[in-house]
């Protein structure tokens, strides 16, 4: 089995960060047009990350037998670390008017009003995780680099991460569905020429069929979204 061959250690690049939308492309979408495999066109690029590609895909690769157990081992201590210095650093607050506010204020320029835990802190572009770990009774910090990395990464971008995986469940509930069989691709705002062109050709029967023809975006389907919606609201009426 090759989980039990020696290889060298694994370490997350921008390659392998995106081989599971490539594979996909080959898959459902042919070798015609993998327009993917530009970063900038690649849906759900905030989760398709290169930092976080191992986190993704390790595991997966583990149940295939495709690492090591050395790698796997190390792997899950990676992933156990970052989960437990969330949650503790979720339970540890800093208040207004005690030696890690006042280090904050001196040092940061951070004048707190209020109760902060330390991911709300992390939040903040200026401070970081070694930064918080230095205010009084904060430490001691997780000593891998790629954990601090993560925990910052998580905690900054947290909001634009759900609104991601949000528009992921949207799609996955739009997959199934109709496109009108009245409604006609050719001269629709918003879309080009060549997305026109294509759905018109192809014509699809749902959104999901619309989204695997090659060159078709993301953005292309949300607009086509818009004329659904609109046709439906004008046929109610």
């Amino acid at each position: 089995s090759l989980r039990h061959q020696s290889k060298p250690l694994w370490s997350p690049s921008r390659e392998q960060a995106y081989i599971g939308v490539l594979v996909d492309d080959l898959i459902t979408r042919g070798a015609d047009e993998p327009y993917r495999m530009f970063t900038s066109r690649a849906e759900y690029r905030l989760l398709l990350r290169e930092d976080n590609a191992d986190l993704r895909l390790t595991e997966i690769a583990y149940h295939m037998g495709l690492i090591t157990e050395e790698r796997w081992s190390i792997f899950s201590r990676k992933r156990e670390q970052i989960h437990h210095e969330q949650q503790r650093l979720e339970a540890l607050w800093v208040h207004p008017n005690t030696p890690a506010s006042d280090m904050l204020s001196t040092q940061h320029q951070q004048t707190l009003q209020r109760d902060y835990n330390l991911t709300s802190l992390l939040q903040r572009p200026e401070l970081s995780y070694l930064k918080l770990m230095q205010l009084p009774e904060m430490g001691p910090a997780v000593s891998d680099p790629q954990v601090q990395e993560q925990i910052e990464i998580q905690a900054r971008y947290a909001g634009y991460i759900q609104r991601q995986h949000t528009e992921v469940e949207r799609q996955k509930q739009q997959e199934h569905l109709r496109i009108p069989d009245t409604l006609n691709f050719i001269g629709l705002s918003g879309l080009s020429n060549e997305v026109q062109q294509k759905l018109h050709s192809q014509k699809p029967a749902t959104i999901g069929q619309a989204s695997r023809i090659p060159g078709i975006t993301p953005a292309a389907i949300s607009l086509l979204l818009v004329h659904i919606k609109a046709k439906q609201k004008k046929h109610c009426a």
